[in-house]
Parts: structure tokens; C-alpha cells; sequence
């Protein structure tokens, strides 16, 4: 993939940072594994685990902490 898509990380408020965090994690797995159909057999496994849906959730707060930190916290 070398669409030029991520173009900032800078947000209007927390609200969009959050969105952006969503997008940069289900794009960070776009990448890792780019097979749509493999993506698509593998989403009944971890739809219905605990472990992974935490995991899947622990990685957009780590992006949205990134883009928060990005946008100074959004502080004016």
C-alpha cells in the first residue's frame, strides 16, 4: 500500500483524534495482513474472544494516545 492517506496527526478536537486513532488501527492491520479474505475467515475467532477484542482496544488507546500527544491534549 502506498497511498499517501496519513497526512497529519493534528485533529480538531478529541472526538476526530479518536476517530484517527480507529482508522491508524484498522488500517495498522490492513497491512499487516492485506489477504481481505483471510481477514474475513479470521474475524469470527477473534470477534468472540475477550483477549483479543481487549487487544484490539489497548491498540487504539495507544494510537489515540499518539495522536493526543500529537494535538498538545488539545490545550489552546
Amino acid at each position: 500500500m502506498s497511498d499517501a492517506w496519513l497526512t497529519t496527526l493534528i485533529t480538531a478536537t478529541p472526538q476526530e483524534g479518536f476517530e484517527l486513532a480507529i482508522t491508524l488501527s484498522r488500517r495498522g492491520v490492513k497491512y499487516t495482513q492485506p489477504d481481505v479474505a483471510t481477514l474475513k475467515r479470521l474475524r469470527p475467532a477473534y470477534a468472540e474472544s475477550a483477549d483479543a477484542l481487549t487487544a484490539a482496544s489497548q491498540v487504539v488507546a495507544i494510537n489515540f494516545q499518539t495522536v493526543a500527544a500529537a494535538n498538545n491534549y488539545w490545550r489552546r
